[in-house]
């Protein structure tokens, strides 16, 4: 093989960085407590109301996505109230990881690994074991790349005013159309390694007026991760604490580029990316795991009859550099993935899908090479104009 390879990312996250986002934290030595820095901050919080779609707050956390998944827990809940819980993978799971180190009664609409939530059995338990005081999901399981129908969900969750719907779009926004405003999402989740294309080390949170409400008479214990402090030091470009002044600066380079590409084109771009990388992985005979309702932000496939993914995911690597992602817990070693998300475009899908086809013809599948580029690129010329 040659000596130069050079590593491309095609997983969930951490995604392929913006360059121009990047070249700005070699500059970015700036003291969060100037009016240097408070500016950028404020330019930021409005630009990224333009990326979540929403006229609500949004703030900015220091963590991971999975921070702000604990302040939704955190923030909003008393103890001896009770949560809803819809599952489908291991990402639904970890409201259940949180609900329990609070103390918290979790009930659960569960779907099984590679399925979406069945919004009319989580409209049956809010009507009948309610009362609930929110219901969390995603709007993306990226561990099996499958969407739930928020849309759907929050349109029954606005028919109860004491219920908050908390919905994880850690990898959905950016890759699929979300209207937090108008479908009544109250708090609306993202990251800063997902479509947004920097580093990670940033959480994102929107909170409706009604999670707001909710927020103000919620008893259980909270300090770094308090959603109220944050919105009255950010309002005024400040944080509550040293803030990722670096990522930060990455963040409004990156919104900045996105609000001049369009929203609308960052999501139909992963759009396009998903369906032509669904229908190539058909052209070679595989199964994509995610028998209804795939995401458009990763697709997820089953490895052939007798082989492990894990073998696939090695052999992409150590060949060509291309680093794609196994599956999580009892999917490991039975599906591979292959995100569409981050700075990403399709011409390295189709050098992507070149790549899978030899790494699979190097493992000893039976594949007709070019079949799933032929694919590709069909899908692509179907939908450009």
């Amino acid at each position: 093989m040659p000596g130069v390879i050079k590593e491309r990312l095609f997983t969930p996250g951490p995604t392929p960085l913006l360059m121009e986002a990047q070249a700005r934290a070699m500059v970015a030595n700036v003291h969060h407590r100037t009016e240097a820095f408070r500016q950028i901050m404020r330019e930021t919080l409005d630009l990224l109301k333009y990326y979540f779609n929403t006229q609500n707050d949004v703030l900015i956390l220091a963590s991971s996505g999975s921070g702000a998944m604990e302040g939704s827990v955190s923030n909003l809940v008393s103890p001896g109230e009770r949560v809803l819980v819809g599952t489908a993978g291991k990402f639904g799971e970890r409201w259940l990881g949180l609900a329990e180190v609070y103390g918290i009664e979790a009930a659960k609409v569960e779907a099984p690994y590679g399925h979406p939530l069945n919004i009319g059995e989580i409209k049956d338990r809010l009507e009948k074991d309610g009362p609930f005081r929110a219901v969390y999901v995603q709007a993306t399981e990226t561990s099996t790349a499958v969407s739930h129908d928020v849309k759907a969900l929050g349109e029954i969750v606005k028919n109860y005013p004491e219920t908050c719907l908390v919905v994880d779009a850690i990898t959905g926004l950016g890759t699929t159309e979300l209207s937090p405003d108008e479908w009544g999402l109250d708090i609306v989740i993202g990251g800063s390694q997902k479509a947004v294309m920097i580093a990670p080390g940033l959480a994102f949170v929107s909170v409706s007026e009604k999670a707001w409400k909710m927020i103000s008479s919620a008893k259980l214990p909270r300090y770094y991760f308090d959603f109220a402090k944050e919105r009255k030091n950010q309002a005024k470009g400040e944080t509550s604490y040293t803030p990722a002044t670096t990522l930060i600066i990455t963040l409004h380079s990156a919104l900045q580029y996105i609000k001049r590409i369009g929203r609308e084109n960052l999501i139909a771009n992963a759009a396009l990316l998903a369906e032509a990388t669904r229908e190539a992985a058909k052209a070679l005979g595989l199964k994509l795991f995610a028998v209804s309702s795939p995401a458009n932000a990763a697709t997820a496939v089953c490895a052939p009859e007798g082989m492990d993914s894990g073998a696939i995911v090695k052999e992409m690597r150590n060949r060509f550099g291309a680093v794609i992602a196994n599956g999580q817990g009892s999917m490991k070693g039975k599906i591979f993935r292959l995100a569409h998300l981050g700075y990403y475009d399709v011409p390295e899908l189709f050098a992507a899908v070149a790549a899978l086809e030899v790494a699979l013809l190097k493992l000893g599948q039976k594949i007709e090479l070019g079949s799933g580029v032929r694919a590709a690129q069909e899908v692509y010329l179907r939908q450009s104009s």
